[in-house]
């Protein structure tokens, strides 16, 4: 059990991409906790801009007292679009993750990109929307090309497990356009990971700088949050520490 926000400390809400689940924040959770940060992971339906920025804006509202919003690939573009509507977040913290601005769509912004490989690797297949016979497209990582693409400086081990485990994207993910964003009005930190293939190190670093970010770099795949944890925790606690009154 978390401890209960002091008036003038946010709380820090952990948003997750594409292709994972909450537990890729675990090794970051343990030492906010052990710090003494109050830490709260928000799930992300990953059904595409429109829903999961309304899901996470209604859950980070609901945080009693302000939030340090923390966002991982898609989670970055989710709580980029979330945090206005949500009205307690006080700062963004983005972990090798898009930073879009108002109209731009993921599509888009990763068809610029030198690094990532993330179209090459992507397995598609329908679901049902439940509405009627409607049925939208959502996308998988093929799990042969997981560790290399995805998760590079993990074991294979870890990477064969993440794999296995790792929840698809709605193609609305990436083909819808994206709002107001919130760090025209916040301040935010980015942590780049030099080796990533997913979202890609170039246009991750590139919009970490247009939206005026802290920039952090490190050397890791995308899944920077579980190879270099220790690096993740340490700017999430510059940016508590500049945000808390």
């Amino acid at each position: 059990m978390t401890e209960a926000p002091s008036a003038s400390r946010p709380t820090v809400a952990l948003v997750h991409g594409a292709f994972a689940d909450s537990s890729g924040w675990n090794d970051v959770v343990a030492r906010l906790l052990a710090a003494g940060v109050t830490v709260e992971a928000v799930p992300n339906p990953l059904r595409g801009i429109t829903l999961d920025a309304a899901y996470v804006a209604s859950a980070l509202a609901q945080i009693p007292g302000p939030v340090l919003a923390v966002g991982h690939s898609y989670g970055g573009a989710v709580i980029t679009n979330a945090a206005p509507r949500a009205g307690n977040v006080v700062g963004l913290v983005y972990v090798a993750a898009f930073a879009p601005d108002e109209g731009e769509v993921l599509q888009d912004i990763e068809a610029d990109s030198k690094d990532s490989v993330l179209n090459s690797v992507l397995v598609p297949r329908r679901y049902p929307t439940g509405n009627g016979e409607d049925s939208e497209v959502e996308f998988s990582i093929d799990p042969e090309h997981f560790h290399d693409a995805f998760a590079a400086d993990v074991s294979e081990e870890t990477a064969r497990v993440m794999a296995a485990t790792q929840r698809p994207v709605s193609a609305l993910a990436f083909s819808e356009k994206n709002g107001t964003p919130g760090w025209r009005s916040l301040p935010s930190w980015a942590v780049v990971a030099t080796g990533d293939k997913a979202a890609g190190t170039d246009v991750v670093r590139r919009m970490a700088e247009r939206a005026g970010a802290t920039v952090t770099e490190a050397e890791a795949s995308h899944v920077v949050m579980v190879s270099r944890p220790d690096v993740v925790a340490d700017v999430v606690q510059q940016a508590l520490a500049a945000v808390s009154g």
